[in-house]
């Protein structure tokens, strides 16, 4: 427990296009149960347990407004706002625009700024690290977490630690960037050298001041931005005009390579950033043949590799080192040593205006979520699972009718100028043009197989006549 005004921000941003196929822009690894059964970023909530603090502040951008917020329902988390970046412009603004929005009422909180989407095994570590943190950031410091190193990584930047402030804490000396392997031996050897993590402390005055000092058009900015927000439900919306036209900075390179106020505290916590499904591999529990298997896998003579099944049985014989994922629509097979390449892949899905870099087959909204089944020159079938309570909203299509069979549950529907009840094993057909929506009023989810059929199919087709609910 701490007596300290903790208000942690963690930011919910990023892609994790190495992570593909898993991770997609739509729906990037902080969202998804990569190690346990609970996401990224309802781990790195609950980690904050045995700390006391106020309820976090998110940043993320709003394409994944929803996804957030209902992750943070499932796990009954309540929250200081969700922050929406119009578009990304790197850490030093999105935390700048928190700490904007933590001294509105006249507050000056101690900011805990996290990732959503990093893996901290050792909780307990966390924990202590955070207070010591705590400790010198109520001194106006701004305080880094350097991570413990355990071997010489060439995929992080590092921090060399200077004079001893005490046995937890170290003045910055420098900030390095990602060395080469020999330079890291070195570094892991010295031992003065950490892990750049990405997480920091400070007040949220002492961070403004800094940010104006050392960058002042990023504040100007981020003012700009706050003061010309929105609020819609739980999230902010910030003037996209102006944060459009903020510099592109990290915290690091901002603020804290700058000030003389920095100071690290070493964190040995088992941490990683789950840059790459190699690093997936380091953090997850192995078997006896050193492999990390998720789904319905089958294994023989097979050692060392990274297995994942989201849909199909996935076997292998006499391999090694490998990571093979397996989901809906894709299939990665890479040697471990090539993760790092899977990047490139994504590159050439874009290049190729295909939508498997994008989004999943299956695809999330506010009221539930659709899987697509199959598809062909004039059809399109749908898995439409719709929660209790929640709804679509109003729409009509020009180009393609509509057939919904319900498999479970009983749906609400608007069919033109009719309203009905339809339940189980029970259809209705939507005709061209004609206004539409369905609504669970029930108790369980409502679960419907949907029918496109028509000369064309896409999700433009689409004209939303209210503002309740929302469409494909």
């Amino acid at each position: 427990m701490s007596s300290f005004n903790i208000l942690p921000v963690i930011m919910a941003g990023g892609s994790g296009s190495r992570l593909w196929p898993m991770s997609r822009t739509h729906l990037p690894k902080q969202f998804l149960p990569l190690v346990g059964n609970e996401t990224m970023l309802q781990a790195t909530v609950n980690r904050l347990s045995n700390i006391e603090h106020l309820p976090p502040l998110f940043i993320c951008n709003e394409e994944h407004r929803f996804l957030v917020a209902e992750q943070l329902r499932q796990i009954e988390t309540e929250h200081s706002g969700i922050i929406l970046e119009p578009v990304g412009r790197n850490t030093a603004p999105a935390v700048t625009l928190a700490a904007l929005k933590a001294i509105e009422n006249g507050d000056d909180p101690l900011l805990l700024v996290l990732a959503a989407d990093h893996v901290i095994k050792n909780t307990e570590a966390f924990t202590q690290a955070v207070l010591a943190g705590c400790e010198f950031a109520k001194l106006d410091n701004l305080i880094t977490f350097g991570v413990v190193p355990t071997h010489p990584e060439t995929g992080y930047g590092y921090i060399k630690q200077g004079e001893a402030l005490s046995p937890h804490a170290f003045r910055v000396d420098s900030f390095v960037e990602k060395p080469d392997i020999e330079t890291a031996q070195c570094y892991l050897q010295s031992g003065d050298y950490h892990w750049n993590s990405g997480m920091f402390i400070f007040k949220a005055s002492v961070f403004l001041e800094e940010v104006s000092k050392n960058t002042p058009e990023i504040l100007e900015s981020c003012k700009i931005a706050l003061a010309n927000s929105s609020t819609d439900l739980d999230f902010t919306r910030v003037d996209s005009h102006a944060f459009g036209s903020c510099p592109d900075d990290s915290i690091d390179y901002a603020v804290m390579e700058k000030t003389s106020n920095a100071v690290v505290v070493p964190m040995d916590a088992n941490w990683s950033d789950v840059g790459s499904w190699s690093a997936l591999w380091d953090v997850n529990d192995k078997d006896n043949n050193g492999n990390v298997t998720k789904g319905d896998i089958l294994t023989v003579d097979t050692s060392n590799c990274l297995i994942y099944s989201q849909n199909k049985l996935v076997s292998t014989v006499g391999v090694d080192n490998l990571v093979v994922v397996e989901t809906k629509d894709a299939v990665l097979v890479t040697h471990k040593d090539k993760v790092q390449d899977v990047k490139n892949v994504v590159t050439l899905l874009k290049n190729s205006e295909r939508s498997e870099y994008l989004k999943h087959r299956e695809v999330f909204r506010p009221w539930g979520h659709h899987d697509h089944i199959a598809d062909g020159e004039r059809y399109h079938v749908k898995k439409v699972t719709v929660k209790p309570g929640e709804r679509t909203a109003t729409q009509i299509h020009h180009h393609r009718a509509e057939h919904w069979v319900i498999v479970s549950g009983t749906a609400k529907v608007r069919n033109g100028d009719h309203a009905f009840i339809i339940s189980e094993n029970e259809s209705t057909f939507i005709p061209v043009g004609a206004p539409h929506s369905f609504e669970n009023p029930g108790l369980i989810p409502l679960e419907l197989i949907e029918v496109r059929t028509g000369s064309y199919l896409e999700e433009d087709d689409i004209i939303r006549i209210d503002a309740d609910g929302e469409g494909y």
